[in-house]
């Protein structure tokens, strides 16, 4: 299910070149609202008479690009910021798990609304903006994991041997926390399609006429009694990529976890 939901954003240009024949901005006006399967409205057309199918081709892979780098930003601040705080420790520890705290403290979704509301967010700068209030958790996480590897005797022998406290992390701790960024990453991705999603839907992430599954679902909200299938079609997308998802997340999980195969 994951895969084809990929391919299938991931085909958007196609889709609009050889199915569809319409790009996701174009407007048939005498069209609007058409049925799917109608012609040649496949998922039929929304209330300017774009086609839903081209839009919600476009609008996942909006979705996912702002999930998938949200993520990316995630790990590369708060793993930076958890693998230096366990491998030093001391003042430098306590500084940053301190500001982890004070973010961890904050309530994320009111502080995304706040900022999209002042500084009107295109999808590279929601997912930025995502990344900056929610690195937090896994900078706890890597912090705890290189904490325990760095008194293993295989670092031990690197640091006799003169490597520099950076080739170790690199090199000897981080490899070893991998597994555990894989599985954090296949849950949260599911998380920040829904925030993404929220954010649009009350007109805060991406605009229109750009799609996304939220402004997707904003926009059929008022067809709902004529036109149900412009809620459906996306509200369908989205529940289907977040549970693909979270189940390859717990699968990871359960096969990755030394703890569970004793």
């Amino acid at each position: 299910m994951l895969f084809a939901i990929i391919a299938f954003v991931l085909c958007a240009g196609f889709i609009s070149s050889y199915v569809t024949h319409m790009s996701y901005s174009e407007n048939h006006l005498p069209q609007k609202l058409t049925p799917p399967f109608t012609g040649n409205y496949i998922l039929g057309a929304d209330g300017n008479g774009r086609d839903v199918l081209t839009r919600l081709a476009y609008g996942g892979r909006i979705s996912l690009y702002v999930a998938g780098l949200a993520t990316l930003s995630i790990l590369i601040i708060g793993g930076t910021v958890g693998a230096i705080a366990g491998y030093f420790g001391g003042i430098t520890e306590s500084i940053l798990m301190r500001a982890a705290d004070v973010l961890l403290s904050m309530p994320t979704l009111p502080l995304l609304v706040l900022v999209s509301s002042l500084y009107n967010p295109g999808p590279t700068s929601l997912a930025v903006f995502l990344a900056a209030f929610s690195w937090a958790g896994i900078s706890r996480i890597v912090r705890g994991e290189v904490m325990s590897l760095r008194t293993r005797d295989y670092v031990d022998a690197a640091r006799v041997l003169g490597s520099s406290d950076s080739r170790i992390i690199i090199r000897h701790i981080l490899p070893n926390v991998i597994p555990i960024i894989i599985v954090w990453s296949s849950l949260t991705i599911p998380s920040l399609i829904l925030t993404e999603a929220s954010l649009s839907y009350l007109g805060l992430g991406v605009k229109v006429p750009t799609p996304s599954w939220g402004n997707m679902l904003q926009d059929a909200k008022q067809f709902l009694s004529t036109s149900w299938t412009l809620v459906f079609f996306p509200g369908l997308a989205i529940y289907l990529s977040v549970l693909s998802f979270y189940l390859v997340g717990n699968g990871l999980r359960d096969a990755l976890d030394p703890r569970l195969n004793n």
